[in-house]
């Protein structure tokens, strides 16, 4: 695997190192070991998927509260989304700066956000599916969440939000903690 810093630090892009041949490739895409040399959260807590039936929905931006903090590990395994991660660490250098990607199907790289990070994205085509995998447990008393919209970090989206949940549609505007 290549790990590809994103101008947050903490965060990566992780690219597969293809064995290609007649057959076609073979390629690892997650390793402990790796993980710890890059000074990542290696835990695997849970593993979960996300399908949308059509482009343009919207899930997210979402994140955990201290102590339950989640590391994830996102790939598109079907379609296309634009993958948005935003730095929530009240002492980072990049606090409240966001970052995102077009990650597809087809290219197969998957993007690391650390604790303290939250996430979302939109779709890009009809069919999108996303897999994650998390260091933590999933703890409905600790998950929040960030309006797609909000203007404090003013992410620009490559297209409509067709589809969101009343949930993430409604959520207010982010107060920060500084």
């Amino acid at each position: 695997m290549k790990f590809d810093p994103t101008p947050l630090p903490g965060a990566f892009l992780v690219r597969l190192e293809e064995r290609i041949d007649e057959r076609g490739f073979f390629a690892r895409s997650w390793c402990r070991r790796e993980f710890e040399e890059h000074g990542l959260d290696p835990r695997l807590a849970q593993c979960s998927i996300s399908y949308n039936k059509r482009r343009g929905t919207l899930r997210g931006i979402h994140y955990q509260i201290a102590p339950h903090e989640e590391a994830k590990l996102v790939r598109c395994t079907r379609g296309s989304v634009y993958d948005v991660i935003i730095d929530l660490r009240p002492d980072s250098p990049a606090y409240m700066q966001h970052f995102g990607i077009v990650l597809d199907a087809d290219e197969r790289t998957s993007l690391y956000s650390p604790e303290g990070f939250a996430h979302g994205f939109l779709t890009l085509v009809d069919g999108s599916e996303i897999f994650y995998q998390m260091s933590a447990f999933y703890e409905p008393a600790a998950a929040r969440g960030i309006r797609w919209n909000d203007p404090a970090f003013g992410i620009r989206w490559p297209g409509d939000v067709l589809v969101i949940s009343e949930k993430d549609r409604t959520i207010p505007d982010f107060v920060p903690e500084r």
